[in-house]
Parts: structure tokens; sequence; C-alpha cells
């Protein structure tokens, strides 16, 4: 498989390494990276994360997984957001220097808690010259907790955003995200996952209409990458 994974160890601000998990595109039609977080409970070596990444490797992109230092170090709470943050930082210093993609385009993001560090980060820094952010599952509440909500740091991000979300994810359905969105300048883009739960999970799915779902999604991110980038080979 062309796919299959290289890693790089990244050193992180904290002095503690971490590991990078480089998935090479089979070709190279978007000339563009992606980084990836994680979830809050699973790693980079998830089935998700892993399927998810060679699939989009085999639609022409460069993917790259990494773990927050307490995945790496197998520690089960995560660390406080200074220290999420500075570890995603650390991994997109590292691609950029070792992956030639990354410094044409490059794309963060990642599955929930992943993907709302990598907007914190974004907002954070507008000096790291990215192209893009792809969301999977974006938390923007606890479940049942609609009030506590986790979107502030939005409108600071002045990039072209693609939330993928499940039409019943309790962390955040699209009605909720829509206003949010629509909002945003530039606007971001929603893509709904009809009857997907945070992690696109049909209700009562056979396994050829759940691959289905996700083949879908995976198209889409490229589709929407070849048009933010005006790549379109």
């Amino acid at each position: 498989m062309r796919n299959h994974p290289s890693e790089i160890k990244v050193q992180v601000e904290t002095g503690a390494v971490t590991t990078a998990l480089v998935y090479p595109a089979d070709n190279l039609p978007l000339r563009a990276s992606l980084i990836l977080g994680h979830g809050a409970g699973a790693g980079q070596r998830s089935a998700f994360m892993v399927s998810v990444s060679r699939a989009l490797a085999s639609l022409g992109l460069d993917v790259v997984t990494f773990n927050f230092l307490y995945t790496e170090q197998q520690r089960r709470i995560p660390d406080r957001a200074p220290v999420l943050e500075g570890c995603y930082r650390s991994v997109i210093e590292a691609v950029r220097r070792d992956v030639d993609s990354a410094r044409e385009r490059m794309f963060i993001g990642g599955k929930s808690m992943g993907g709302r560090i990598a907007t914190q980060v974004a907002a954070s820094d507008p000096a790291l010259a990215l192209s893009g952010l792809v969301l999977f599952g974006y938390p923007l509440h606890p479940p049942g907790k609609p009030d506590q909500r986790r979107d502030k740091h939005l409108p600071s991000i002045k990039l072209p955003m693609l939330f993928v979300q499940g039409s019943r994810d309790p962390f955040g359905t699209p009605a909720e995200l829509s206003p949010i969105l629509a909002a945003l300048e530039p606007k971001a883009t929603l893509h709904v996952v009809e009857g997907g739960d945070h992690s696109f999970k049909i209700a009562r799915a056979d396994a050829a209409r759940q691959a289905a779902v996700l083949i879908d999604i995976e198209r889409r991110i490229v589709e929407w990458m070849a048009a933010v980038t005006g790549n379109r080979d």
C-alpha cells in the first residue's frame, strides 16, 4: 500500500516528544497536506483516524496524524488547552519542515477535540500561513449542555473552514451550527451527514451504507480543498 504511514518524532515545546504519522498521497493533484488531531478518547491509531487518513491519501492528499502528549504518554485525561495547543503548534512546525507539500498548502483540523484545538491554534496565530481547516464532528458544546458553547474564538479565524457534522450529533447539531457558521467571514461550509452521530455512524445502517457515508465525506473534503486552493488538476 503506497500510503502506508511513516513516522516523524516531534519535539514539543515542553521538552516531551510525540509521534506523528505521515500518510503519503498516492499522487499529488492537490499538492497539499492535512494535519488531523484525534478526539479526546482515541488516539491517532484509532480505526476512524486510520481509515480516513488512508482514504484521503488515496485521493491525492498528504495526511498527517499525531498523538497529543497525554495519549502518547498513555494517560487517559486530556491535558489543559495550552498544552494541547502547544503540541499542535509543534506538529505544524515539524510537518512544514519535513513534508514537501505542506510548504505549498497546509490545512489543519481533526476529530472532535482535535478539531477544536486546531481552531484555537488558528484563532490565536494568524501568521501560521494555513490554507484552511477541516473539522470532523465539531464539539460545539458538551452533550446535554447547549449553553456551554465553544464558538467565541471562531470569528477570529479568517480562513475557509469545512465542518462535517452528523445530524444526530449530541455535541452540536447542524441546526445549532448553521447560524454560527453563516456569520463567519469567510462563511464556513457545513457538510451534513444525514442520520449520523458524533462519529458519523448511521442508526441501523448496513456495512455498505456506512462505507458509502464515509466515502461521501472523503470526496467532499477533497472537492472542497480543490475549490479553496483553485487547484482542479
